[in-house]
Protein backbone atom coordinates (compact mmCIF):
# COMPACT_ATOMS: atom_id res chain seq x y z
CA UNK A 1 0.00 0.00 0.00
CA UNK A 2 3.18 2.39 0.61
CA UNK A 3 4.64 2.06 -2.30
CA UNK A 4 1.50 2.54 -3.83
CA UNK A 5 1.14 5.82 -2.10
CA UNK A 6 4.50 6.86 -2.86
CA UNK A 7 4.37 5.47 -6.90
CA UNK A 8 0.94 7.97 -7.30
CA UNK A 9 2.62 10.93 -5.63
CA UNK A 10 6.21 10.54 -7.90
CA UNK A 11 4.01 10.68 -10.95
CA UNK A 12 1.61 13.42 -9.31
CA UNK A 13 4.88 15.52 -8.65
CA UNK A 14 6.31 14.68 -12.26
CA UNK A 15 3.02 15.57 -13.89
CA UNK A 16 3.19 19.14 -11.57
CA UNK A 17 6.34 19.88 -12.42
CA UNK A 18 5.59 19.69 -15.92
CA UNK A 19 2.24 21.93 -16.02
CA UNK A 20 4.53 24.57 -13.90
CA UNK A 21 7.28 24.77 -16.75
CA UNK A 22 5.40 24.38 -19.93
CA UNK A 23 1.94 26.32 -19.16
CA UNK A 24 2.57 30.47 -18.90
CA UNK A 25 0.40 31.90 -16.65
CA UNK A 26 -0.43 35.27 -16.51
CA UNK A 27 0.60 37.00 -12.80
CA UNK A 28 -1.64 40.07 -11.60
CA UNK A 29 0.23 43.11 -9.59
CA UNK A 30 -1.71 46.22 -9.27
CA UNK A 31 -0.16 49.24 -8.01
CA UNK A 32 -0.91 52.71 -7.19
CA UNK A 33 0.66 55.91 -7.50
CA UNK A 34 0.38 59.70 -6.62
CA UNK A 35 1.59 60.42 -10.18
CA UNK A 36 -0.85 61.69 -12.99
CA UNK A 37 -0.66 58.90 -15.17
CA UNK A 38 -2.65 58.17 -18.48
CA UNK A 39 -6.58 57.53 -18.21
CA UNK A 40 -7.85 54.04 -17.26
CA UNK A 41 -4.55 53.52 -15.91
CA UNK A 42 -1.67 51.92 -17.32
CA UNK A 43 -0.78 48.32 -18.37
CA UNK A 44 2.61 46.37 -18.61
CA UNK A 45 3.31 43.28 -19.92
CA UNK A 46 6.57 42.24 -18.30
CA UNK A 47 8.55 39.26 -19.89
CA UNK A 48 11.90 38.20 -18.06
CA UNK A 49 13.90 35.30 -18.39
CA UNK A 50 12.66 33.43 -21.41
CA UNK A 51 15.55 31.49 -22.28
CA UNK A 52 14.19 30.77 -25.84
CA UNK A 53 11.27 29.24 -24.13
CA UNK A 54 9.61 26.50 -26.73
CA UNK A 55 5.65 27.34 -26.09
CA UNK A 56 5.25 30.77 -28.03
CA UNK A 57 1.92 30.51 -28.70
CA UNK A 58 0.31 30.55 -24.89
CA UNK A 59 2.34 33.51 -24.53
CA UNK A 60 1.36 35.62 -27.29
CA UNK A 61 -2.02 34.39 -26.88
CA UNK A 62 -2.51 35.75 -23.38
CA UNK A 63 -0.84 38.90 -24.23
CA UNK A 64 -3.26 39.73 -27.20
CA UNK A 65 -5.53 39.57 -25.02
CA UNK A 66 -4.27 41.42 -22.53
CA UNK A 67 -3.52 44.70 -25.10
CA UNK A 68 -0.87 46.64 -22.97
CA UNK A 69 0.42 49.97 -23.35
CA UNK A 70 3.79 48.93 -22.80
CA UNK A 71 5.85 45.50 -23.11
CA UNK A 72 9.16 45.41 -21.83
CA UNK A 73 11.68 42.63 -21.50
CA UNK A 74 14.14 42.12 -18.40
CA UNK A 75 16.83 40.03 -19.76
CA UNK A 76 17.71 36.82 -20.57
CA UNK A 77 15.50 36.35 -23.78
CA UNK A 78 18.02 33.76 -24.44
CA UNK A 79 20.18 31.23 -22.94
CA UNK A 80 23.74 31.44 -23.16
CA UNK A 81 23.90 27.76 -24.86
CA UNK A 82 21.17 28.69 -27.04
CA UNK A 83 22.84 29.01 -30.88
CA UNK A 84 19.62 28.81 -32.70
CA UNK A 85 18.14 32.56 -32.25
CA UNK A 86 15.25 32.12 -34.60
CA UNK A 87 12.48 30.87 -32.13
CA UNK A 88 12.96 34.09 -30.27
CA UNK A 89 13.49 36.68 -32.86
CA UNK A 90 9.84 35.04 -34.13
CA UNK A 91 8.43 36.03 -30.55
CA UNK A 92 9.44 39.32 -31.00
CA UNK A 93 8.79 39.70 -34.75
CA UNK A 94 4.79 38.59 -33.08
CA UNK A 95 5.30 41.10 -30.18
CA UNK A 96 5.98 44.17 -32.33
CA UNK A 97 2.49 43.33 -34.09
CA UNK A 98 0.85 43.71 -30.59
CA UNK A 99 2.15 46.80 -29.79
CA UNK A 100 5.19 49.48 -30.91
CA UNK A 101 6.34 50.44 -27.56
CA UNK A 102 8.83 46.91 -26.74
CA UNK A 103 11.69 47.11 -24.48
CA UNK A 104 14.21 45.59 -23.58
CA UNK A 105 17.53 45.39 -21.35
CA UNK A 106 19.98 42.60 -21.44
CA UNK A 107 20.71 40.22 -19.18
CA UNK A 108 23.54 37.59 -18.07
CA UNK A 109 22.93 35.50 -20.31
CA UNK A 110 23.27 37.50 -23.21
CA UNK A 111 26.74 38.62 -22.19
CA UNK A 112 27.62 34.92 -21.84
CA UNK A 113 26.56 34.14 -25.25
CA UNK A 114 29.56 36.57 -26.65
CA UNK A 115 27.24 37.83 -28.91
CA UNK A 116 25.09 39.99 -27.13
CA UNK A 117 26.21 43.04 -29.36
CA UNK A 118 25.15 41.08 -33.27
CA UNK A 119 21.94 39.63 -30.59
CA UNK A 120 20.72 43.42 -29.52
CA UNK A 121 21.31 44.62 -33.03
CA UNK A 122 18.90 42.28 -34.51
CA UNK A 123 16.30 43.26 -32.22
CA UNK A 124 17.03 46.77 -33.09
CA UNK A 125 16.20 45.62 -37.04
CA UNK A 126 12.90 44.00 -35.77
CA UNK A 127 11.57 47.08 -33.80
CA UNK A 128 12.27 46.12 -30.58
CA UNK A 129 13.72 49.81 -28.27
CA UNK A 130 16.94 48.43 -26.93
CA UNK A 131 17.75 50.52 -23.50
CA UNK A 132 21.42 50.61 -22.50
CA UNK A 133 22.32 53.34 -19.61
CA UNK A 134 19.83 55.56 -21.15
CA UNK A 135 16.13 56.62 -21.29
CA UNK A 136 13.58 58.28 -23.11
CA UNK A 137 10.03 59.45 -22.46
CA UNK A 138 6.70 57.81 -23.76
CA UNK A 139 3.08 59.39 -24.27
CA UNK A 140 0.02 57.21 -23.52
CA UNK A 141 -3.28 58.27 -24.05
CA UNK A 142 -1.51 61.86 -23.90
CA UNK A 143 0.46 61.58 -20.83
CA UNK A 144 4.21 61.40 -20.76
CA UNK A 145 6.21 58.84 -18.76
CA UNK A 146 9.64 58.04 -17.81
CA UNK A 147 11.33 54.52 -19.50
CA UNK A 148 14.85 54.14 -18.42
CA UNK A 149 16.73 51.01 -18.99
CA UNK A 150 20.16 49.90 -17.32
CA UNK A 151 22.85 47.87 -18.81
CA UNK A 152 23.48 46.02 -15.55
CA UNK A 153 24.76 42.55 -17.44
CA UNK A 154 28.17 44.09 -17.89
CA UNK A 155 28.89 45.65 -14.78
CA UNK A 156 27.82 45.36 -10.99
CA UNK A 157 27.17 49.08 -11.15
CA UNK A 158 26.22 49.80 -14.31
CA UNK A 159 25.88 53.72 -14.88
CA UNK A 160 22.64 54.83 -12.90
CA UNK A 161 23.87 58.78 -13.81
CA UNK A 162 23.60 58.30 -17.12
CA UNK A 163 20.77 55.50 -17.12
CA UNK A 164 18.43 58.46 -15.69
CA UNK A 165 19.81 61.53 -16.62
CA UNK A 166 17.20 64.60 -17.54
CA UNK A 167 14.99 62.85 -16.60
CA UNK A 168 11.66 64.73 -15.73
CA UNK A 169 11.40 63.46 -12.14
CA UNK A 170 7.55 64.75 -11.42
CA UNK A 171 6.74 62.05 -14.69
CA UNK A 172 6.12 58.37 -13.27
CA UNK A 173 9.38 56.51 -14.03
CA UNK A 174 10.20 52.50 -14.53
CA UNK A 175 13.62 51.51 -14.42
CA UNK A 176 14.11 48.19 -16.69
CA UNK A 177 17.18 46.24 -15.18
CA UNK A 178 17.66 42.36 -15.28
CA UNK A 179 19.21 41.96 -11.52
CA UNK A 180 17.86 43.02 -8.53
CA UNK A 181 20.37 43.67 -6.73
CA UNK A 182 20.97 46.93 -8.50
CA UNK A 183 19.41 48.24 -4.95
CA UNK A 184 22.40 47.01 -3.34
CA UNK A 185 24.62 48.97 -5.49
CA UNK A 186 22.77 52.59 -6.04
CA UNK A 187 21.09 54.23 -3.30
CA UNK A 188 18.27 56.48 -3.89
CA UNK A 189 17.53 55.62 -7.15
CA UNK A 190 14.71 57.99 -8.67
CA UNK A 191 12.43 55.66 -10.32
CA UNK A 192 8.98 55.21 -8.98
CA UNK A 193 8.95 51.27 -10.25
CA UNK A 194 12.01 48.97 -10.90
CA UNK A 195 11.40 45.97 -12.96
CA UNK A 196 13.42 43.09 -12.93
CA UNK A 197 13.75 39.37 -13.06
CA UNK A 198 17.02 37.11 -13.00
CA UNK A 199 16.34 35.47 -9.79
CA UNK A 200 13.41 32.57 -11.36
CA UNK A 201 11.89 33.10 -8.05
CA UNK A 202 14.54 30.60 -7.14
CA UNK A 203 12.67 27.84 -9.72
CA UNK A 204 12.17 25.83 -7.25
CA UNK A 205 10.23 27.07 -4.32
CA UNK A 206 9.60 24.89 -0.89
CA UNK A 207 6.06 25.57 0.57
CA UNK A 208 6.13 28.48 3.52
CA UNK A 209 9.59 28.11 2.90
CA UNK A 210 9.68 29.87 -0.63
CA UNK A 211 13.08 30.02 -2.54
CA UNK A 212 16.21 27.83 -0.96
CA UNK A 213 18.66 29.63 -3.38
CA UNK A 214 19.13 32.74 -5.91
CA UNK A 215 21.74 33.99 -8.23
CA UNK A 216 23.99 36.01 -6.84
CA UNK A 217 22.00 36.03 -3.45
CA UNK A 218 23.15 33.09 -2.33
CA UNK A 219 21.18 30.73 0.32
CA UNK A 220 17.84 31.85 1.36
CA UNK A 221 17.96 34.99 -1.07
CA UNK A 222 15.76 38.26 0.28
CA UNK A 223 14.95 39.48 -2.86
CA UNK A 224 13.58 36.52 -4.66
CA UNK A 225 9.98 37.30 -6.52
CA UNK A 226 7.02 39.59 -6.02
CA UNK A 227 7.04 43.44 -4.56
CA UNK A 228 9.83 45.31 -2.46
CA UNK A 229 9.50 48.43 -0.69
CA UNK A 230 12.52 50.99 -1.82
CA UNK A 231 12.83 53.59 0.25
CA UNK A 232 10.10 55.85 0.92
CA UNK A 233 9.32 56.59 -3.04
CA UNK A 234 10.31 53.99 -4.66
CA UNK A 235 8.90 50.18 -5.51
CA UNK A 236 10.55 47.22 -6.43
CA UNK A 237 9.28 44.23 -8.53
CA UNK A 238 11.04 40.99 -9.39
CA UNK A 239 8.94 38.70 -12.16
CA UNK A 240 10.34 34.97 -11.41
CA UNK A 241 9.90 34.41 -15.28
CA UNK A 242 9.21 32.08 -17.80
CA UNK A 243 11.66 29.69 -18.85
CA UNK A 244 13.95 27.79 -16.91
CA UNK A 245 18.29 27.33 -16.79
CA UNK A 246 20.40 24.64 -15.65
CA UNK A 247 17.51 22.10 -14.04
CA UNK A 248 14.44 22.56 -16.83
CA UNK A 249 12.39 22.49 -14.10
CA UNK A 250 10.17 24.33 -12.16
CA UNK A 251 8.17 23.37 -8.67
CA UNK A 252 5.95 25.98 -6.76
CA UNK A 253 6.44 28.45 -8.85
CA UNK A 254 4.63 28.41 -12.08
CA UNK A 255 6.25 30.34 -15.99
CA UNK A 256 4.92 33.01 -15.52
CA UNK A 257 4.64 36.70 -17.85
CA UNK A 258 3.53 39.62 -15.04
CA UNK A 259 0.17 42.23 -16.36
CA UNK A 260 1.42 45.03 -13.97
CA UNK A 261 -1.48 47.44 -13.99
CA UNK A 262 -0.21 50.74 -12.56
CA UNK A 263 -3.50 53.38 -11.37
CA UNK A 264 -3.86 56.66 -9.18
CA UNK A 265 -4.53 57.09 -6.02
Amino acid sequence: MFLKVLGALIILTIIDIYFETNFTKINRVNIKTKKQLPEQGLKIVQITDYHNFKHNKRILKLINHIKPDIIVITGDLIDKRTKDYSNVYNFVEKLITFNKNVYYVPGNHELRSGNMDRFMKDLEKRRIKVLLNNNEGLIVRHKEINICGIDYSSSKKGNLKQTVSNIDEDLYTILLCHKPDIIKHHKNIPCDLILCGHTHGGQIRIPVVGALIAPDQGFKPKYNKGIYEIGENSLLYIDSGVGTTRLPIRFFNRSQISLIFIEEK
